[in-house]
């Protein structure tokens, strides 16, 4: 149901009660640059990117965090409101290691990173993230170059201590979607904003390392950060977007179905994301179904039922293996009672295999014995 119209750029569009400027433009089609902006969690306003011209108002507002009302008339792209983003980008540029832009003439990351890669002779210093960076993509588009203030050095070294996430304080901006991520949407709590001024850091347990914090390695900060200061250390020179090919699935470690996209280079999975658009997770993943991708392609993965005899084992066909497990059930089942048997279901094991193994030792084998395994 609308509550009125605004008029953005010159046209009117209906917006919903509550929505802010910025989500009222995406219902209409009309982008708007953000840094800090997470989408379902509380809006901040502190990248300044989102800014836009407000008729009547006196200064530039930020439309992430500023509620849409009837009548307003609104600018997107106004020349005081391009010149206010490129100045901010201009400033994140400045502070840290962000070295993706030049001189501004050339557009495209890709053409970018090869021209790059190729006159330094090798590209495995260069961001993790290049391609896939919102700083980088908005500095391009804007023409910011990162030479109109003088450059911050970094004041961190980088956290290495820990085998699945990289964290790189010289691209922090602190724009606390990390944050927000971990607090707002999976609710874990580990990182929060520390120190001030010049020192602040994302810190975690009284600015500890991630392995040595509640961190569960759910890698949602991962997903949401907007630059190569969160990156998988997995896919750290391996993974770039213009490499891969990107597959939708459903993670195979539980029941809950959640959406995944798998990118693949080479026919080989290199990096895991959440499918923001899909139900039921909207983008969140466990450590699990974002970093337990490895398992499938282990030498170790049998790929042939296995029966011991004297100690050894050798290879047998399914209908062999399924008789023999079938003759030794009847055997214990009838020397010692239905509660001699027990079952495990496998964590991987979607529902409705684990509804089938629970009716078959409650149904058939007549007993309670049964349960869900949720470590494998």
């Amino acid at each position: 149901m609308s509550d009125g119209t605004i008029v953005i750029n010159g046209n009117s569009h209906p917006f919903k009660p509550g929505q802010t400027i910025l989500e009222a433009a995406e219902d209409a089609g009309i982008p708007i640059p953000t840094l800090c902006h997470l989408k379902g969690a509380t809006p901040t306003g502190a990248c300044r990117l989102c800014v836009v011209e407000v008729a009547g108002a006196r200064n530039l507002l930020a439309s992430c965090s500023t509620p849409a009302e009837a009548g307003m008339e609104i600018q997107t792209e106004s020349p005081t409101v391009v010149r206010s983003r490129k100045m901010t980008l201009e400033l994140l540029l400045s502070s840290g290691n962000h070295d993706c832009i030049d001189d501004g003439s050339v557009k495209d990351p890709k053409a970018l990173f090869d021209a790059r890669a190729e006159a330094d002779g090798h590209s495995e210093h260069l961001c993790p993230s290049w391609g896939d960076c919102k700083l980088q993509e908005y500095a391009l588009e804007y023409g910011a170059t990162g030479t109109a203030y003088p450059k911050t050095p970094p004041l961190y070294p980088p956290e290495l201590k820990n085998p699945l996430i990289i964290r790189d304080f010289s691209r922090c901006i602190l724009c606390g979607r990390c944050v927000q991520a971990c607090n707002e949407v999976q609710v874990n709590e580990a990182i929060s904003h520390g120190y001030r001024g010049a020192e602040s850091k994302i810190v975690a347990l009284g600015d500890l390392p991630l392995s040595e914090s509640s961190c569960v390695f759910c890698g949602e900060c991962i997903q949401a950060c907007p630059t190569g200061a969160l990156v998988e250390k997995k896919a750290k020179g391996i993974w770039r977007p213009w490499d891969v090919e990107t597959i939708r699935t459903t993670c195979p470690y539980c029941g809950v179905g959640c959406q995944q996209t798998l990118h693949v280079k080479e026919g080989k999975i290199v990096k895991v994301t959440g499918d923001e658009e899909a139900l039921p997770n909207k983008g969140r993943l466990c450590v699990k179904g974002r970093f337990g991708y490895d398992f499938i392609y282990s030498e170790e993965r049998l790929k042939t039922p296995l029966i011991r005899e004297d100690g050894e084992l050798r290879e047998a066909s399914w209908d062999e293996a399924l008789d023999l497990v079938a003759d030794k059930l009847k055997t214990i089942i009838g020397e010692s009672g239905a509660d001699a048997v027990a079952g495990v279901s496998c964590a991987r094991s979607i529902n409705e295999d684990s509804y089938q193994m629970q009716k078959l030792f409650r149904g058939v084998f007549k007993t309670n014995n049964i349960d869900h395994c949720a470590r494998t």
